[in-house]
C-alpha cells in the first residue's frame, strides 16, 4: 500500500496528476486539489531555487526565466533522491546537453559541469595529504576528493571568470580553444586553474592506478621532455595527493 501511495504522490508532484492521491489528502479547510497544488509549488520553487544557487552562471548566461522554464523541466525528469539539497543538480548539464532550447549555446553544458565541480569540492569531505615519506615507500595513493578534472573544447575558465563581478576582461572568445582544469578545494577556498596536458593525464593516471610510479610512466610515455619533477612538486605544493585506502 505504502510504495503505491508514494508512487501517487509522485505522479500528482511532478506529473500533476492527483487522481490517485486526492483521496487520500485531507480538505482542512482547503480542499484537497488545491493543498497538494500549493505542496507542488513549494516543492518546485525549493528545488529551483536549489538549481540557481548552484549554478548562478548558467542563470546569468541564459537569464532567470528561461532557466526556470528548464529547471521545471528538468525537476520532473530528476527528482531529488537524498534529502540533502546541495546534493540536487548533477545531471543538469547532461540535461542541458541534451535540451533543445539551450543547445545554441554549445559551451553551457561544460559552464555548468565547472560550477557543478565547485560544488563537489565545496562539500567535499577533508581528507590529510599524503606524507612525503609514504611516497617515497611507493604507497598506494589518490587524488583529494574536492578534486574534478574537467577536460572542455570551451574555454569554460575564461567564461567564468569573464562574468564576476571583479572581471577586468568580459568578453571571452569560446572559439580560443580547449582547456583543461583541475578543480579542488584548499581550505575553505573553491580554486581552478588550467592544466598542460600531461599535467591533467598525470592527475588521470593517478586516480586510475594509485600509483606515482605508474602515473609518471604513463605521463612520460605521452610527451618528450616531460619536467615530471615540476609536476609533482606542484601536487605535493597543493596537497592534493592522499594515502588511497
Amino acid at each position: 500500500m505504502l510504495p503505491e501511495l508514494q508512487h501517487a504522490f509522485r505522479a500528482a508532484m511532478l506529473d500533476d496528476d492527483a487522481r490517485a492521491v486526492v483521496g487520500h489528502v485531507c480538505a482542512d479547510g482547503l480542499e484537497a486539489p488545491a493543498r497538494l497544488a500549493v505542496y507542488r509549488h513549494h516543492v518546485f520553487t525549493s528545488l529551483t531555487a536549489a538549481l540557481e544557487a548552484t549554478y548562478p552562471l548558467v542563470v546569468r548566461l541564459v537569464d532567470a526565466r528561461f532557466f526556470r522554464f528548464a529547471a521545471n523541466r528538468y525537476i520532473r525528469m530528476h527528482p531529488p533522491t537524498s534529502p540533502c539539497l546541495f546534493e540536487y543538480g548533477a545531471a543538469l548539464p547532461d540535461f542541458l546537453a541534451a535540451f533543445a532550447p539551450s543547445q545554441p549555446l554549445a559551451y553551457l553544458p561544460d559552464v555548468a559541469r565547472l560550477e557543478w565541480a565547485m560544488n563537489v569540492a565545496l562539500h567535499a569531505p577533508d581528507a590529510a595529504p599524503v606524507e612525503r615519506a609514504a611516497l617515497a615507500r611507493r604507497a598506494r595513493i589518490a587524488l583529494h576528493p574536492s578534486i574534478t578534472l574537467l577536460r572542455s573544447p570551451w574555454p569554460v575558465d575564461a567564461i567564468w571568470r569573464a562574468n564576476q563581478s571583479d572581471a577586468v576582461e568580459d568578453c571571452v572568445d569560446v572559439g580560443s580553444g580547449e582547456t583543461r582544469l583541475q578543480v579542488w578545494r584548499a581550505g575553505d577556498d573553491v580554486l581552478f586553474r588550467a592544466l598542460s596536458p600531461a599535467a591533467f593525464v598525470l592527475r588521470q593516471a593517478i586516480e586510475r592506478t594509485g600509483s606515482l610510479e605508474d602515473a609518471a610512466a604513463e605521463t612520460l610515455a605521452l610527451e618528450d621532455g616531460v619536467d615530471l619533477g615540476a609536476y609533482i612538486v606542484e601536487l605535493l605544493a597543493e596537497e592534493v595527493l592522499i594515502a588511497r585506502s
